[in-house]
């Protein structure tokens, strides 16, 4: 029996279903599925709504092999192609790295010149900017001597002496202050002493010339401490040294620095103040 395929439609109600020109109704049964040859599959899917307005257009399915699935499948509302993309393109070829990974080792074991390849020419080059990197840090960590810092303290015997004063404001004046024979007294100057002598002592300019402090008298004013500084020079460089490092200029400069620098409290017993620093070079 000869069967010819025409349109259906669909009204809505409950999936039911009319012939185009007919009032047959069809309804599906209780749970009972109807099969469809493949003619009656291929008119069924020549028509598509496409979701804009319950329009129609005919399909691609029925005309385009399955193998390609990874194409436009058909168009949005706004005209838009809709794509699906392919993820097993690349495993359909899997014998495209194979010969990726070929071609590289081919191109490393190539001659560049003579009997070297370029995979020894890479090695090369990477363990020559290792060596130069070692060898750099290994400059840097290498300790600098300077030759100034080597000296004969034997070879510095001319004195220059520096005289002068300055003021502990915080220090209250006692009359065991005024011989340096009371302990009060022989205390407090040889803290004051080892604290000049610390300040010189440091001092990259004065450090190799500086001999010794001596505080030799108080006097009152809360407290004014005399002082005497005692430095050594060579013998050639006298007049050089009296001129420029050791000039009174310098001395001075480097002992007002350090009271500015001081890091004692201002209410402490051993304050000294800035501003009552003088100094004079002995003749």
């Amino acid at each position: 029996m000869d069967i010819e395929m025409q349109n259906i439609r669909t009204n809505g109600e409950n999936g039911a279903a009319y012939v185009n020109g007919s009032t047959d109704r069809v309804t599906p049964g209780n749970g009972e599925s109807v099969a469809l040859d493949a003619k009656e599959t291929d008119v069924l899917l020549s028509v598509q709504v496409d979701g804009c307005n319950g329009g129609r257009k005919p399909s691609d399915h029925a005309a385009e092999p399955q193998g390609n699935q990874g194409h436009a499948l058909g168009e949005g509302c706004n005209g838009e192609v809709i794509t699906c993309s392919d993820d097993s393109e690349s495993q359909r070829n899997p014998g495209n790295a194979s010969r990726e990974i070929r071609s590289i080792k081919k191109e490393l074991n190539e001659f560049i010149f003579w009997k070297v390849k370029l995979w020894m020419a890479i090695i090369f080059i990477i363990l020559l900017i290792l060596a130069v990197i070692i060898s750099s840090l290994l400059l840097c960590s290498v300790i600098h001597e300077d030759v100034d810092e080597k000296f004969d303290p034997s070879l510095f015997k001319f004195p220059l002496y520096f005289n002068g004063s300055f003021q502990l404001p915080n220090q209250v004046f006692k009359e065991e202050l005024f011989t340096l024979s009371f302990n009060e007294s022989q205390t407090l100057a040889a803290d004051l002493q080892q604290k000049l002598a610390d300040l010189y002592r440091s001092s990259p300019a004065l450090g190799r010339y500086f001999s010794g402090a001596e505080i030799y008298a108080f006097r009152n004013g809360s407290v004014i401490a005399d002082y005497q500084l005692k430095f050594l020079m060579p013998e050639e460089q006298q007049d050089p040294l009296r001129n420029f490092i050791l000039s009174r200029e310098m001395v001075y400069n480097v002992f007002r620095q350090f009271l500015y620098d001081q890091e004692s409290d201002e209410s402490g017993p051993m304050y000294i103040d800035p501003v009552s620093l003088i100094m004079f070079l002995r003749q």
